[in-house]
């Protein structure tokens, strides 16, 4: 059973005052049930943040809400108090920190698994949207996000392909990483 949405919110301020001292900026979190290839996501328009996360991932897989909430705040504390949206060294740096190992931490849940041994994340530089894809796109693209209403050549999104999906270690190893810190 999942937890309320007014329990992530406790959990929020756990992990908040926990591994933040209470820095995170003010977020409200929500379940989203059109998330299939993402476990969470952050939408900075607006205050408060919003975190959104993906019941039917953590249907599946309910050890992992702790560190993907933990990896939605990271963003929240690196775009609040720097400006920094995306997976930059600032937050690379704060994964490190908190023990967690990988910022695309969902990709070996995300459907389909068998599908394509390709996967795609295309990035825009400019606000940090990331989105997965199996395949390659075919033509241009720009955020939505930045310009919702067409194509904007200022606006271009970066692919990256993923070419290797390695075992790292388990989130039993993550939790006792985050414990003796």
């Amino acid at each position: 059973m999942l937890p309320s949405e007014a329990d992530l919110q406790l959990l929020f301020a756990r992990l908040n005052y926990m591994h933040f001292n209470g820095s995170v900026p003010d977020c409200r979190i929500a379940y989203n049930e059109r998330f299939s290839n993402s476990a969470g996501r952050i939408t900075y328009t607006g205050r408060p943040y919003l975190i959104e996360l993906s019941p039917k991932h953590f249907r599946a897989h309910p050890e992992a809400l702790d560190e993907t909430l933990l990896h939605e705040m990271i963003h929240a504390w690196c775009y609040g108090h720097f400006g920094d949206a995306g997976h930059g060294s600032r937050f690379r740096k704060k994964m490190k920190e908190l023990g967690l190992t990988s910022i695309y931490h969902d990709l070996g849940t995300a459907r389909p698994l068998t599908e394509s041994s390709k996967r795609y994340v295309l990035r825009c530089e400019h606000c940090g949207t990331e989105v997965l894809r199996r395949k390659r796109p075919g033509k241009p693209m720009s955020c939505a996000r930045c310009n919702a209403r067409r194509f904007d050549i200022r606006f271009p999104l970066t692919i990256y392909e993923i070419v290797e999906m390695r075992p790292v270690g388990t989130t039993i190893e993550v939790s006792k990483a985050a414990h003796r810190g």
